[in-house]
């Protein structure tokens, strides 16, 4: 077994786990004042008053249910998709905004809305964390295997988890067998 084999599913543990953190920690606030993330989405004039309220409503509860299912290891590849589009329009969202001169806080981690006069936003950082955060959501897109999941305790381990069957072994076991015959 490889090194990456053996360590692959803890890296994924610890990036699935982060990823979970994100998540809930950008949405559980959220849900204890849905009428200031509805202000939050309503900044970005990309839709109506009634469509952000609507949005605004929503997301909390699909950025904390997303972050369960990464939380929990459950679904973890179709978490992993969520998150990633759910990221993609988030940066959609800020770049839209700043591409328009728009002068608001992204809403990500805090109540969001139009910024005092003469604060100045800060889209690239906003950008720059939420590619990041991207990156993780990929990373487990394509290695979602990780240690203490559901999914494993579910489904079992995925074949590339698996002991490798060595043929020649089994090759060797079976003649020995047939030799004591």
């Amino acid at each position: 077994m490889s090194g990456w084999t053996r360590t692959q599913p803890w890296v994924s543990l610890v990036v699935r786990l982060a990823l979970a953190a994100v998540f809930i920690g950008a949405g559980l606030p959220k849900i204890f004042d849905l009428p200031g993330n509805a202000r939050a989405v309503n900044a970005y004039q990309l839709m109506s008053w009634d469509a952000a309220q609507v949005v605004g409503a929503i997301q909390p509860f699909l950025e904390v249910g997303i972050g369960l299912l990464l939380l929990v290891g459950l679904l973890t590849r179709f978490a992993a998709w969520l998150s990633a589009i759910a990221l993609v329009v988030f940066v959609s969202g800020i770049v839209s905004a700043w591409a328009r001169g728009l002068s608001i806080d992204c809403g990500c981690f805090s109540k969001g809305g139009q910024l005092p006069v003469g604060v100045a936003p800060n889209y690239t950082w906003d950008i720059v964390r939420d590619v990041a955060f991207l990156a993780l959501a990929v990373f487990l897109i394509l290695f979602p295997s990780s240690r203490f999941s559901l999914d494993r305790q579910l489904f079992g381990p995925p074949l590339d988890m698996e002991e490798p069957i060595d043929e020649q072994a089994r090759a060797g076991q079976a003649r020995s067998g047939s030799d004591r015959s």
